[in-house]
């Protein structure tokens, strides 16, 4: 018996969740590191310094967001921690710089 397009199941959910866990933990692991940065420079470590040792450790929070987004179990939770984590972390950054600069 055919499939009809009711009884099909939607690719969007996927589809959304692949998208949203590659910007999404890009973004997260963007403003964590921003953040970081921020705090060693804050504590006396050199910005290059404080960079590349930020960086590297990046990539294994990259991962582990990217796979997590895949295992949770609702997509809203992925939506509120990643959306979320990003957004407060890349403002809390941008603020830190801005008082660490005056």
């Amino acid at each position: 018996m055919p499939a009809t397009p009711s009884s099909r199941p939607s690719r969007w959910p996927w589809a959304h969740r692949i998208v949203l866990s590659i910007v999404g933990a890009y973004a997260l692991t963007w403003g964590l590191s921003a953040l970081a940065v921020v705090a060693l420079v804050a504590g006396g470590v050199a910005f290059h310094e404080a960079e590349h040792g930020v960086l590297v450790v990046a990539f294994l929070v990259y991962l582990g967001v990217f796979m997590w987004a895949f295992a949770a179990p609702r997509l809203s939770q992925v939506w509120l921690t990643v959306g979320g984590g990003a957004a407060v972390s890349m403002a809390a950054a941008l603020w830190w710089q801005h008082l660490l600069m005056r």
